[in-house]
């Protein structure tokens, strides 16, 4: 049988440059060429109602999430035909019947985009209403997850681990019980070269490392272990005595029933979708962690804990209690990264020299070079 080979990089390469955390010409050409041309996760589905709109932001872009009395989504610019302004001003309001309707001169339009009335105004013959729709944008659903893109045409949605490795988890039928939000002050890639390595754990999360053993070696994985020998039995994955990712290790409800004892085993499945989002699945809730890039040096994070109805219901049930945990790790990692975005405007540093174990940051690097904008005024 083949075994998988170390991860482990053969060599140090170096990293993007310093400017690369805070130049606003960077920057731009990323919100042009990642964040504009990616899938963007904007919500759960389950959380918009029928018959209300949103105010999103993606890549700088205001744009509005709509979704009618039948359950059908669509997206659009957030701006009308007339003159352009906000067709939601708010998070979230409710819609006025089918239509879509401009708060400013009332012009109204279909669900598909269709201008369909101009109100009180009064377009003469030169006035041809099929040219005034609303700019669509290409929007699409997952695991009851709603991403937006404003690319053309858009790139597959491709998680990491595949579009079915969370089949076994209830993702639709799930509640939000939980959700935070805080205001980084580091680069967008900062977080997720953080997210990449763990030669940081054993010195940043002393609580992970003990609920996670693996990782008080500074590592993500026991292949990537000095003595890793392919095909040897491997230690489970969680502290003896724990199943998840709660403050005592024990599930906090009923675990979901159609994980297979793999599933089980594992402790924790991490989905990744670049730039926007991952996923961390355990065997009683799910959380899910959204990036927004913000500014060069500003991210904007939001985490949800995601339970079943059953688990909510239990007496006494306390869901900012049971993400306790999980949120010491974020905000361990929030601290760490904002640190380093701080030494990284040192006039000494240059660019990173990465490790064996920071493969997966390589790989990143090389997946924001591969998609970055061209600079202004570059050569042809």
């Amino acid at each position: 049988m083949h075994e998988s080979p170390s991860p482990l990089l053969n060599h140090c390469p170096e990293g993007l440059t310093a400017e690369a955390y805070f130049a606003p010409d960077w920057f731009a050409r990323e919100q042009a060429g990642i964040w504009g041309q990616s899938w963007v996760y904007v919500g759960r589905l389950a959380d918009l109602p029928g018959g209300t709109m949103r105010r999103v932001t993606v890549a700088g872009e205001n744009l509005v999430l709509c979704r009618n009395a039948a359950g059908e989504i669509a997206a659009f610019h957030n701006t009308c035909a007339h003159r352009g302004a906000e067709l939601c001003e708010l998070h979230e309001k409710p819609m006025k019947g089918k239509l879509i309707t401009c708060p400013y001169h009332a012009w109204a339009y279909a669900f598909d985009g269709r201008l369909v009335s101009t109100a009180f105004a009064t377009p003469t013959d030169d006035f041809n209403k099929a040219d005034h729709g609303l700019h669509k944008v290409h929007h699409r659903l997952w695991n009851g997850l709603i991403f937006l893109s404003l690319a053309e045409t858009p790139p597959e949605l491709a998680p990491d681990i595949g579009l079915n490795a969370l089949d076994n988890w209830p993702m639709d039928d799930l509640v939000t019980g939980h959700s935070l939000t805080r205001d980084l002050a580091c680069n967008w890639k900062v977080f997720w070269e953080n997210y990449n390595e763990c030669l940081h754990c054993p010195g940043i999360h002393p609580e992970l490392v003990d609920r996670v053993p693996v990782y008080q070696k500074g590592i993500m994985s026991p292949a990537e272990a000095k003595d890793y020998a392919p095909g040897a039995p491997q230690p489970a994955a969680l502290k003896a005595g724990t199943q998840s990712w709660t403050p005592d290790g024990a599930p906090c409800g009923p675990e979901f029933p159609d994980l297979t004892a793999a599933e089980r085993a594992a402790g924790f499945t991490f989905a990744t979708l670049y730039p926007t989002m991952f996923i961390v699945a355990h065997c009683d809730h799910v959380r899910l962690v959204r990036l927004e890039a913000t500014g060069p040096e500003t991210t904007r994070l939001t985490a949800e804990w995601l339970f079943s109805a059953e688990t909510l219901a239990q007496p006494g049930f306390d869901a900012e209690h049971v993400a306790s945990f999980a949120t010491l790790v974020m905000e361990q990692d929030a601290a760490a990264c904002e640190m380093n975005q701080r030494g990284l405007r040192s006039s000494r540093f240059r660019c990173a020299r990465l490790m064996p174990q920071e493969f997966d940051i390589h790989n990143f690097h090389r997946w924001v070079l591969a998609r970055m904008a061209p600079r202004t005024g570059a050569q042809k």
